[in-house]
């Protein structure tokens, strides 16, 4: 199934970090924070202006972005996790 996000949304996966075991601990699940870099799956068709004009993305697909801890809507799709959120809730783009 593909999912093709509207207006100005976003869908990305978030990247997961490697698991650092310090001191022998490991910590479970459900207890690490969530990963603020994720990878830009898909693009809306973009925000359109007053005039009518469109608004282009200021990130492409395949981009490595920083996202808020708690933003976005969390979808999961067959039986992969993915974030919907719009283009202003992007940080920054890690080159």
């Amino acid at each position: 199934m593909k999912v093709k996000p509207l207006a100005d949304r976003i869908l990305v996966r978030r990247v997961e970090e490697k698991e650092v075991k310090k001191g022998g601990i490991i910590i479970p699940d459900t207890a690490k924070e969530k990963p603020m870099e994720a990878e830009v799956v898909a693009l809306g068709h973009g925000k359109v202006s007053d005039e009518g004009k469109a608004i282009p993305f200021q990130v492409k697909e395949g981009d490595k972005v920083l996202i808020g801890k708690y933003s976005g809507t969390e979808v999961k799709v067959g039986d992969d996790e993915f974030l919907i959120l719009r283009e202003e809730e992007v940080l920054a783009v890690v080159k």
